[in-house]
């Protein structure tokens, strides 16, 4: 009978060991102090993190990442600007990685302004060169629409900000009740998912690991969510950006599932027909992480020479 009631115990622990937690983590002071990377600083909307190298050069590149993985994802890139002595700047948008997740409606001005407040208090005035990957290609291009005069040229990856939103839900605002089945249905593989960004994730070992972190910060299901729901055409803003002086460029991976190239490229040729596609093959939605080399030759010794 003893025996059983061990086993017993030993089954309940095992199956609450199993058991993640998710959103317990409050990105307050405490949080912030355990960082031991990069920096923070408030502005608007709450404490924004960021990593910014100061080589002194006239030209400054913005990193700006996509719909939820934070400025990690721009390792690779960040490194080698700084290796080829850029000025970069990447930060964490509000609702990702260490950023606060304020009490917000998320979309692509809330992004746009905490960027433009963070270039403000770093004294980056002008000559800026936006790199702008999957979602943050939008944010992008907001960026440019609300602060012109920093902005010299954009250079979309992947970029999610083409797609043609005109049946979108009015609904704006997210419910309790839609946040926690987002945590119960889709947390346990969101994860995972994040490997179909890639051609062959095999190479990416530990990619959906270092994702399952992010899904302990409070609020961010609400970030996703709320991003999600209050996307908007970005059309009008695009053909204020083609009649600027803006530069523009987009890089595309050939195998891209998330945001294939040819289903955008239509409204490309109409809204920036002057905007140079190179496409990357053998690479999905990531193509700087995947061909990194190429990428790199193509975006520092072609697109910026």
């Amino acid at each position: 009978m003893r025996i059983i009631f061990y086993m017993l115990i030993f089954i309940v622990c095992s199956c609450h060991a199993d058991k993640k937690q998710y959103e317990y983590i409050e990105k307050n002071q405490a949080f912030r102090s355990s960082v031991k990377s990069g920096n923070f600083l408030e502005v608007s909307n709450g404490f924004t993190y960021y990593e910014y190298s100061d080589n002194r050069k006239k030209q400054t590149i913005v990193l700006v990442h996509g719909f939820s993985v934070p400025s990690y994802i721009w390792d690779v890139t960040y490194k080698e600007a700084i290796n080829r002595k850029y000025n970069v700047l990447r930060m964490d948008l509000f609702g990702r990685g260490n950023s606060d997740n304020p009490d917000a409606i998320y979309n692509n001005n809330l992004f746009a302004n905490q960027v433009i407040e963070l270039m403000d208090s770093l004294q980056i005035k002008d000559n800026v060169i936006l790199i702008g990957l999957s979602n943050g290609g939008g944010v992008a291009s907001q960026v440019a629409n609300n602060a012109p005069q920093k902005i010299k040229e954009i250079i979309y990856v992947s970029s999610s900000g083409f797609r043609d939103l005109t049946n979108l839900d009015d609904r704006k605002e997210v419910t309790d009740k839609e946040i926690e089945d987002f945590i119960s249905k889709k947390y346990t593989t969101l994860a995972r998912d994040q490997l179909e960004d890639f051609y062959d994730p095999t190479k990416f070992e530990g990619w959906d690991t270092k994702y399952e972190e992010l899904l302990k910060y409070k609020g961010f299901a609400k970030a996703l969510l709320s991003t999600a729901r209050n996307r908007v055409s970005l059309d009008l803003i695009h053909i204020k950006i083609r009649k600027s002086n803006i530069k523009t460029s987009a890089i595309w991976g050939a195998d891209d599932s998330i945001v294939p190239f040819k289903v955008v490229e239509d409204r490309i040729k109409l809204l920036l027909p002057n905007m140079k596609n190179y496409i990357l093959e053998e690479c999905g939605h990531l193509p700087h992480m995947e061909q990194e080399e190429k990428f790199n030759d193509l975006l520092f010794n072609q697109i910026l020479k």
